[in-house]
């Protein structure tokens, strides 16, 4: 591809993370089971809650791909990192849809995580690709934490939600061990930390905003 192909293709990714209209490759997971019949009112807005939070960070996971795949030195941390990107977006696509099943919407916040989450992946990328790699592995470490405590907050009739969750969590444990076996190193536990208030400023936001 040309760079104008590649230009225009990052920024319809970016304009489908922000507005919507992602697009899955792949079948969505939990689609064999009934939609919202066991939920009542408050099962159903809890929910969509906790998958508007998932939403969120699979904005930001565009964001962070997106950013750090134009500054990798390496063409094989460039596919390693655009592989990751496409199933991410899966991912989107996946929270997309359930949200507007559950009668909800994603977070108005978007622009702002993704814009934040781009400039950070940005300065990760520029540090080098092991340091680059390392708070990839680092994220999807804490994301599928985050995914695992998700599925012990779905109401437990949503078979639908806790479906998609479990596969993002499969997913991003291999995008995490795929970040580490490019190179990736272990992150200084200050930056680990800050990570973590950062992802708690974000989840307590998108769960109601």
């Amino acid at each position: 591809m040309t760079p104008i192909d590649r230009l225009i293709i990052e920024f319809d990714t970016a304009l489908r993370s922000v507005v919507g209209g992602a697009n899955s490759q792949r079948p969505t997971p939990g689609s064999e089971h009934t939609s919202n019949s066991f939920l009542d009112a408050s099962e159903r807005e809890h929910a969509a809650g906790l998958m508007r939070v998932n939403h969120v960070g699979e904005v930001c996971a565009q964001a962070l791909y997106q950013s750090q795949k134009l500054v990798a030195r390496k063409k094989e941390i460039q596919q390693m990192l655009d592989h990751s990107g496409q199933e991410e977006m899966d991912h989107l696509a996946w929270c997309e849809m359930r949200l507007q099943e559950l009668g909800s919407h994603t977070s108005y916040l978007n622009p702002f995580w993704y814009a934040g989450s781009f400039a950070i992946g940005l300065v990760a990328g520029l540090a080098g690709d092991k340091w680059s790699l390392g708070f990839v592995a680092e994220t999807e470490k804490q994301v599928e934490n985050h995914l695992e405590s998700h599925l012990k907050k779905l109401p437990a009739e949503d078979r639908r939600s806790r479906a998609i969750v479990e596969q993002m969590r499969v997913d991003e444990f291999a995008h995490g061990q795929a970040a580490l076996k490019a190179g990736g190193v272990d992150l200084p536990r200050p930056i680990k930390t800050i990570m973590q208030l950062m992802s708690k400023v974000m989840t307590s936001s998108a769960y109601r905003i």
